[in-house]
């Protein structure tokens, strides 16, 4: 069995606890999220509408062909519509990431994209098999006569092909045989697919072009969407860039595969960066310099300073290593919902995989607790891979945070987050032990999903309120 927390101190209180303003946080929070789904609703109810305005329900109720033909509109309609959420989820709006969060945006995003994917298939299926019974001709021959002939078909040919290779490399499996660098790249060109099909709906589209209601909704909402994407990636992510001057001060080695970035800028308070929360980081030090990199802040933020940690596990991150001094950086963000300002609790909770303990660290240095209400809890492969010993050192002398290190390789018996040195302990049963005030706490979790939703299940067991979990995925 594993040493239990090992390293402790109880120094007297270097901050004085305080009543966290988490209820108010919380509400700012749903008014976000209810304000962020009743967008979502409402073009969604649009969209139905535009359907039964266009004389869906009845063509259903006539079966055969109407009935295949209104069941292709209606795929192409609501595809068309989740293509458009998928472009805005991702696009930085400031509604949609303060109303969801960046962990939960990614995995819509991915939903999302799946279910426009194979609802856009279905509509090309079944519009050309409704068409084709009623010209009584062959499924491909009508295909070929709808490419060949409609406006804007060729253009959405070109578009499927690439949407269909897009999401062909999306898939799981193909994904973590790609570097993320690559992955990247090729993952752009699912805009071009959207830009490609776009016309097609827009010129020859009859749910489209039925009233002047519909054709000003369908053009005003692409308008937006397009917008947001050039303004919220591209327009101010460059002057935040430029107002705050960000370069690269340091780049020290953290570890065993480590490294730690910290770069001084002008007036980073206005950034509004809290700890816990992430950045997408372009370094400009040459080629490459195009694909942002998602890394948390490691430290507690300071008007002059940022620092970030990450090991070194591919391309992007291997090259942090060779920054050098003054190289200037350009950032989008801040994002994400991993802040002190969610907390209900007076205690916390901290666990974090690899590099999942850097925000954890940075908000463990911002938040204020009393000496031996704070436990921080981190799973490395070994005490050698460990990042930011130094801080965690320096928590636990100053701040009297108590630290579990759980190191070693993955248990095969107990709870699949534990190391092999602790299979004697059930998941459930080592939180508890090291949380017995489990009520009176936070818990707050970082690190790969596979570990997090391990974790997660453990608290379930334990009955804690999934308010006050509060995680962050650390995946690239």
């Amino acid at each position: 069995m594993g040493t239990l927390l090992r390293g402790t101190s109880t120094p007297a209180p270097a901050v004085a606890p305080r009543a966290p303003a988490g209820r108010a946080g919380l509400r700012r929070l749903q008014a976000w999220r209810t304000a962020g789904i009743a967008a979502l609703w409402l073009t969604s109810l649009f969209v139905v509408a535009l359907w039964v305005s266009g004389g869906g329900v009845q063509a259903a109720g006539q079966g055969g062909a109407p009935l295949v033909t209104t069941l292709g509109r209606l795929t192409g309609l609501v595809s068309a519509n989740l293509l458009l959420y998928q472009v805005l989820l991702m696009a930085r709006v400031p509604l949609f990431e303060r109303a969801f969060g960046r962990d939960a945006l990614t995995r819509a995003h991915r939903r999302t994209g799946f279910w426009s994917f194979w609802l856009f298939l279905a509509h090309i299926v079944l519009i050309t098999l409704g068409y084709a019974v009623v010209a009584g001709s062959g499924f491909l021959a009508e295909l070929w006569l709808l490419v060949r002939d409609y406006p804007g078909m060729l253009l959405a040919a070109a578009g499927t092909a690439l949407l269909v290779g897009v999401v062909g490399l999306s898939i799981r499996r193909a994904r973590r045989r790609m570097r993320y660098e690559s992955w990247h790249l090729l993952h752009l060109y699912a805009y071009l697919g959207v830009g490609l099909a776009l016309p097609h709906q827009l010129w020859t589209g009859a749910d489209f072009l039925a009233s002047p209601a519909a054709t000003w909704y369908w053009w005003t909402l692409w308008a937006v969407a397009a917008g947001c994407a050039l303004v919220y990636r591209v327009a101010v992510p460059l002057v935040r860039s430029a107002r705050h001057d960000l370069r690269v001060a340091e780049v020290v080695p953290d570890g065993r595969d480590g490294v730690t970035v910290r770069m001084t800028g002008r007036g980073l308070d206005r950034l509004g960066v809290r700890a816990g929360q992430f950045l997408v980081w372009r370094f400009l030090d040459g080629p490459g310099w195009t694909r942002g990199h998602p890394f948390s802040v490691s430290a507690r933020p300071a008007p002059d300073g940022l620092s970030i940690t990450a090991r070194v596990v591919g391309d992007g991150t291997a090259r942090l290593t060779r920054l050098r001094p003054g190289t200037r950086v350009l950032v989008e963000g801040p994002y994400g919902h991993l802040v002190g300002a969610h907390r209900e609790g007076t205690k916390l909770l901290m666990l974090g995989a690899g590099a999942g303990v850097a925000p954890l660290v940075a908000l463990l240095q911002a938040e204020q607790y009393a000496p031996g209400d704070a436990t921080l809890v981190t799973r490395d492969s070994s005490p050698e891979a460990a990042l930011l010993s130094g801080d965690v050192a320096a928590l636990v002398r100053e701040r009297g945070v108590r630290h579990q290190p759980l190191d070693g390789p993955r248990s095969h018996v107990s709870s699949p987050w534990l190391p092999g040195a602790y299979e004697a302990w059930q998941g459930a049963q080592l939180i508890a032990h090291l949380a017995p005030d489990l009520a009176e706490h936070d818990v707050y979790l970082c690190g790969p999903v596979p570990w997090m939703d391990a974790v997660r299940a453990d608290l379930d067991r334990l009955g804690v309120p999934r308010s006050r979990v509060h995680s962050e995925a650390f995946a690239v």
